[in-house]
């Protein structure tokens, strides 16, 4: 194996999710460590490092890889920060009084890893690598953890219960599913919910099928489809963060995804808030409906002679 791909090694070896041992976070301990192409990794030294004057320079002179100004706060906060999480690298160590966005702020490598990256490829690699993962942790395993620990749990009516990934658009669909349906879907069936995370966490496939809903294109769908049997009506939901409302493009297109089904459709678009809402008025197609979970007792109907329900 070439340097770049040794330090790759290094780096999945101590348990740093993926996105932490691609070529970028490979550079950057290459650059920690002031280890060249022809250098032993017995020759690791640990010299307190700026980012652009001294990881990203010692990359473009010695590795050849020149990285855009820009590009500073990607090793920052794509790889820095986790290898700090990690123990691999101490932030400021010369200096931990210097405020956050000080220019002279600088990181090197932990004492503790030290003696482990001079080991690779040594008969002690294995002893010592497993002695700082013992007192350390692997990163990965961490981040799967507390990923666990903040999912939103979300039950539906049918008593089954999902897991949605944290974040504020899944906040907005978990609102959905307990506060919505108990006040305008009490009777509804979740057909269709989306995780940002697993596109396809819960889908109906045999209510899909009897609504004449295409099951081989349900990527087009919104966040949520609720089915209430007892009007026959169909809600289609966005749930509205990064993304938009249902809009008049977005409202076409799915009168098109959906023209084989025929209940009745009401296009409902849910906001965290008003200060959300408010950014998005003016995109809002006429005959549809506005959700808002800070006021869940409420409806907002864009136009049309009629309240809630399909056109």
């Amino acid at each position: 194996m070439g340097k770049l791909e040794e330090a790759q090694e290094i780096l999945k070896s101590l348990g740093l999710p993926p996105a932490q041992y691609n070529e970028l976070a490979a550079y950057t301990l290459l650059a920690l460590c002031q280890i060249k192409p022809e250098d032993s990794w017995s020759e690791a030294s640990s010299p307190s490092l700026k980012v652009t004057k001294g990881l990203m320079a010692f990359v473009a002179q010695v590795y050849n890889k020149e990285y855009a100004p820009n590009t500073r706060e990607t090793f920052r906060r794509q790889v820095l920060h986790q290898f700090v999480q990690a123990r691999i690298v101490d932030y400021n160590p010369d200096n931990p009084n210097l405020p956050v966005n000080s220019p002279n702020a600088h990181y090197a490598l932990s004492s503790a890893i030290l003696p482990v990256i001079r080991s690779f490829g040594s008969d002690n690699w294995e002893k010592t690598l497993q002695s700082f993962i013992s007192e350390a942790g692997e990163l990965s395993k961490r981040y799967i953890k507390e990923r666990e620990q903040y999912l939103i749990p979300v039950k539906l009516s049918n008593g089954k219960e999902y897991h949605l990934s944290a974040g504020a658009h899944n906040e907005v669909q978990a609102a959905i599913i307990k506060e919505f349906c108990p006040r305008f879907a009490k009777e509804g069936i979740i057909v269709y919910l989306g995780d940002t995370a697993d596109k396809d966490l819960h889908k109906d496939i045999d209510l899909l099928t009897k609504l004449s809903i295409p099951i081989n294109q349900h990527g087009k769908l919104p966040d949520v489809v609720i089915y209430d049997p007892v009007k026959n009506w169909l809600f289609l939901i966005e749930a509205v963060t990064s993304h938009g409302p249902v809009s008049p493009k977005r409202m076409i297109e799915l009168e098109d995804f959906l023209k084989d089904c025929k209940v009745g459709k009401v296009y409902v678009s849910a906001f965290p808030d008003f200060k959300e809402f408010k950014r998005h008025t003016n995109d809002i197609a006429w005959e549809t409906e506005v959700w808002i979970v800070e006021a869940p007792d409420h409806m907002i109907h864009f136009n049309g002679d009629k309240f809630l329900g399909p056109r």
